[in-house]
């Protein structure tokens, strides 16, 4: 069904040029349109036939977070063959799934550690990663706020050690003066550490950017294949998989809070990694002006506490919690946790409108006992490259983190460029960001742009036609959600989480069946009532 443009437009006169992947397209205007041609059924037959099945890798990566994801990236400018495995179906599927989304600008790191060398060089680069790979990013600043006259000194402290860390345009304001940016600050405040280096940045589409981009340059990535042993050789190293053994030089070990656990099967030098949730609260966008910048409170042992922030696309988060964990698996919210983040947060921030909560989440950060990243080839290991220890600031990081890893694996490999790397990926067509114009014709050559899925963030059925067609596409439903924000908005998928399967179902050649949340046993649909019903008669 399609709907009237009055009733759907975001008129928007900053139009983008769109290319898809299979080169079939349309040209209206100023953009290049992506046409429904293909049969329904035929990507997963398509998918299939798209790499070769090689069980030899001058590199395999573990992990398709966005360290993985990024190290992929960078090492896909060489004549590499490199593939990357995830045991889960899609990329982004762990840590880089469920964060602040933060680009922090890289003060609260102690000098001369990794850490802050990597946040910072990575805040850096962000703005232009951006541009070449098409996803959102702000740099909207933040402030550190102190409730106690102890607090200002620690805030000179930190102001201090983002100097030794070469962040620039930090400086302390006053009560006024943080007013004077955020007028929702709470009473208690005395005084803020400003940072206008700092931003907002989408997590998914960062993390999904990357792996897209190192594909298109020859990286394989095989999903559903979990790592269950390495063992080394005179030479490298076998990888047993559930999809079965591969052979590589390098490993690059990008595991997240699995890291640690590779990392042992290969080096007698042990590493540990502690599990730490954080739990979430995300409002809607009515909202998300309540603040303009990314609100922080003063840092502790734990982290950097509950924040108050704006996301790329308009919502209010806040959050997280910090909860050392023995299991690696444990994302579930808590009435605790929940209660925790709302008082904290009104610690900050007055006047939260927390009956706009629709959705609460939680990750797992992954803290190596040393508390920094660790980044290296391991000693008694040659070719196995830790990326371990990636907790905050690791998405902030992961550009500057990719190149370091891609650094080591060219010392050890000397690998010739890839004179074919393109740097540039295009990210899904949004039809908001047109104008009425533009939107119009492209309605007209691709009416699938007029059918509204989505209705809370107007999404179309031409945006996740594409998500599911484009390079590594959506297989599932928060795969589609991770890419479109389909069901993001504030009912939560309720209304458009049957529309979105049935397109699955009729893209990937599957039934309705099969079609999951979020791969693996997370089935949508149990059966047929009617069936059901029948069966038990029968039964009976």
């Amino acid at each position: 069904m399609a709907y009237s443009l009055e009733r759907l437009l975001f008129v928007s006169s900053t139009p983008r040029r769109y290319i898809p992947a299979d080169g079939n397209a349309c040209v209206a205007t100023d953009i290049l349109l992506f046409p429904a041609q293909r049969k329904p059924g035929t990507v997963q037959k398509i998918r299939k036939q798209e790499r070769r099945n090689r069980s030899m890798y001058d590199v395999i990566i573990i992990g398709a977070g966005v360290s993985g994801a990024a190290a992929a990236r960078e090492l896909s400018r060489y004549r590499l063959k490199i593939c990357v495995l995830e045991r889960e179906e899609d990329v982004c599927c762990g840590t880089s799934k469920a964060n602040s989304g933060i680009a922090h600008s890289g003060y609260d790191a102690e000098p001369g550690s990794l850490m802050a060398e990597l946040n910072v060089k990575g805040s850096n680069m962000m703005g232009q990663l951006s541009k070449e790979l098409d996803f959102p990013f702000k740099q909207t600043g933040s402030l550190t706020v102190c409730t106690t006259e102890n607090g200002i000194a620690m805030l000179h402290k930190l102001r201090e050690r983002g100097l030794k860390n070469g962040v620039e345009g930090l400086r302390i304001l006053d009560r006024e003066e943080a007013l004077a940016m955020e007028p929702n600050l709470s009473d208690q405040v005395l005084a803020a550490l400003y940072a206008p280096t700092a931003g907002i940045v989408c997590p998914f589409e960062l993390n999904i950017a990357m792996a897209e981009n190192a594909y298109n340059n020859g990286v394989e990535f095989k999903f559903d294949t979990e790592v269950k042993n390495i063992r080394k050789q005179e030479k490298g190293f076998v990888v047993e998989t559930s999809k079965g053994d591969f052979e590589t030089g390098c490993i690059v070990n990008a595991a997240g809070v699995y890291a640690d656990v590779f990392h042992n099967m290969v080096s007698e030098k042990k590493l540990h990694i502690t599990p730490r949730k954080g739990e979430y609260m995300l409002l809607d966008k009515s909202a998300g002006t309540h603040v303009n910048h990314t609100i922080f409170a003063l840092p502790n042992k734990n982290g950097k506490g509950v924040l108050v922030t704006q996301t790329v696309h308009g919502n209010l988060l806040i959050g997280p919690t910090a909860t050392d964990l023995e299991d690696r698996e444990e994302t579930a919210t808590t009435s605790e946790g929940m209660e925790e983040v709302s008082a904290k947060s009104r610690k900050t921030v007055k006047d939260i409108p927390l009956r706009k909560v629709i959705t609460s989440f939680a990750g797992l950060r992954a803290i190596e006992d040393g508390m920094d990243f660790v980044i290296e080839e391991v000693e008694d290991a040659p070719g196995f490259i830790d990326c371990a220890g990636i907790a905050s600031p690791g998405l902030t990081s992961s550009p500057a983190i990719g190149c370091m890893v891609a650094d080591i694996v060219k010392e050890k490999l000397h690998p010739e460029v890839n004179p074919d790397f393109d740097p540039v990926r295009k990210g899904i067509l949004d039809p908001s960001e047109l104008s009425l114009e533009e939107r119009n014709e492209l309605i007209k050559r691709s009416p699938e742009y007029g059918n509204i899925i989505c209705r809370c963030e107007m999404i179309s059925e031409g945006e996740i036609l594409d998500a599911i067609r484009r390079p590594l596409g959506a297989k599932s439903l928060d795969g589609v959600k991770r890419r479109t924000r389909a069901g993001m908005g504030r009912c939560q998928s309720g209304f458009c989480s049957p529309r979105t399967m049935e397109i699955l179902s009729r893209e990937l050649g599957i039934s309705m069946e099969e079609i999951t949340k979020t791969g693996g046993a997370s089935r949508l649909i149990e059966g047929i009532n009617k069936k059901i019903a029948e069966e038990g008669e029968n039964h009976e």
